[in-house]
């Protein structure tokens, strides 16, 4: 597990997310008012990227068909079917960054 830089605290200003690469993982970072948080951006359902979707409050919602997920914690929040919860990362801010553990 190791500590990575995900960008400047500028660059994800609130109420917004972004993807980076991690270890040869896709993270999610979003912005909630402030908070901070990471989880998985690909939706166990088909794949798609997250942050291609849409954020209101702490919910992701995948574009692609509407899987939401709460992004402080990864789980499923709403979806016709049973898909597997998102890995969530813890978040920390120093200075003027934000970094994800991996």
């Amino acid at each position: 597990m190791g500590k990575i830089i995900a960008g400047k605290i500028s660059d994800i200003p609130p109420g917004k997310m972004i993807k980076i690469s991690a270890d040869g993982k896709e993270i999610l970072i979003a912005n909630i008012d402030g908070d901070y948080c990471a989880m998985d951006d690909s939706c166990t359902h088909s794949g798609s990227s997250l942050s291609e979707g849409s954020l209101e409050g702490c919910i992701v919602t995948c574009g692609w068909h509407g899987a939401e997920f709460d992004c402080k914690t990864g789980k499923l929040v709403k979806f016709p079917a049973k898909i597997n919860d998102l890995a969530s990362y813890k978040v920390t801010k120093e200075s003027d960054s934000v970094f994800v553990e991996v």
